[in-house]
């Protein structure tokens, strides 16, 4: 009977064994399983090593072939102009030009596409490096967790000149796309009968746009007249963006951006004085305003606070041109004033 027993219970660890032994094997193979899957759902997941060696270094280091570059375009300042030199010096100095083309033109984003577009820019590895344009507001990627930033860039407008070239082309278009209908396409009423009239395409909300642009997608930056937003878009123009230029002045602005991002711009400002690609887009017809309607639109708190932007952006672009571009040869051409700094004093000495 004891021997019967024995037996008994011996089978059954045998069999229980057995069962653990299928058992684990199950499990290894669905964790190679659920590895595969992750791997395949999520291709740009890397090891810290493999980051260093895809981005140039540990600590954050500067790898020239994975830069990104955000163009928020801030439409009427030209920037057709300026994308056309980039489009023209892609397949040169091989980087990626990519349009963001939102809905409607929105400038601002739902949280689940900022996410998207944040998570696609950081890990679309095949477009680096690249430059990113379209009518954005400003995005600030560090909110997402991004560790490493795009490198924001832009230019802005005297904001009467703007809201003038704007009014007029949204109604007779340009010379680039003769043949596109525009949606006032056939309104004859001029920018003074517009203000006479207080009609809503001359309100102030159409002349608050280059601050709201650099202010971002806080509520508060899209209110008219808002002292914080201008405030946010100085701050973020100063602390987030590489270089803002002006329109009346994109000359020196390609050639600061050549000398200083040639990964990326080099050639720009040769191809820019050659005149092919330095004006690529007018508006068809414009009537100037007159001193009543200047007057009239001056006499308003969102052109003083857009007008006080201008000059400080004016200012801080001056600024950098002193230090960075100088005057050389015939024809006003400016060049780099070069490297003004050396290390000296290095210790320990290496044999």
């Amino acid at each position: 009977m004891t021997s019967s027993r024995f037996k008994s219970s011996r089978v059954a660890v045998l069999l229980l064994g057995g069962v653990s032994v299928v058992v684990t094997v199950m499990y290894l193979h669905l964790a190679s399983e659920v590895a595969q899957l992750h791997t395949s759902m999520y291709p740009t997941a890397m090891s810290y090593q493999q980051q260093v060696a895809q981005f140039g270094g540990a600590g954050g280091a500067l790898d020239l072939n994975s830069l990104v570059v955000i163009y928020n375009r801030v439409p009427k300042t030209g920037s057709t102009s300026f994308i056309g030199l980039a489009y023209d010096l892609c397949a040169r100095n091989k980087f990626n030009v990519i349009h963001l083309n939102t809905t409607k033109n929105t400038p601002t984003l739902s949280l689940t596409d900022q996410m998207r577009f944040v998570y696609n820019v950081s890990n679309w590895l095949e477009k680096k490096p690249g430059i990113y344009h379209g009518h954005l507001a400003y995005l600030d990627f560090s909110r997402f967790g991004v560790s490493r930033q795009p490198i924001y860039i832009n230019l802005i407008r005297k904001p009467l000149d703007r809201l003038v070239s704007y009014y007029y082309f949204v109604r007779y278009g340009d010379d680039l796309r003769p043949n596109h209908i525009r949606r006032r396409m056939g309104d004859k009423m001029t920018l003074d009968e517009c203000v006479v009239m207080e009609h809503p395409d001359c309100s102030t909300t159409h002349l608050w746009i280059q601050v709201p642009f650099f202010c971002g997608h806080h509520a508060e930056c899209w209110v008219p007249g808002s002292n914080w937003a201008l405030e946010q878009a100085k701050h973020n123009l100063i602390h987030k963006y590489f270089l803002v230029g002006v329109t009346e002045e994109m000359g020196d602005f390609v050639a600061m951006l050549d000398y200083s991002l040639p990964r990326i711009f080099k050639g720009a400002y040769d191809l820019y004085l050659s005149g092919v690609k330095s004006h690529l887009r007018k508006t068809v017809k414009k009537v100037l305003p007159s001193q009543e309607t200047i007057a009239k639109l001056q006499n308003t708190k969102v052109w003083r606070l857009e007008n006080e932007f201008y000059n400080f952006a004016l200012d801080h672009f001056h600024f950098l041109r002193k230090k960075t571009l100088v005057e050389a040869g015939e024809g006003g051409r400016q060049v780099d004033r070069g490297q003004k700094f050396a290390y000296e004093k290095i210790k320990p000495k290496r044999n």
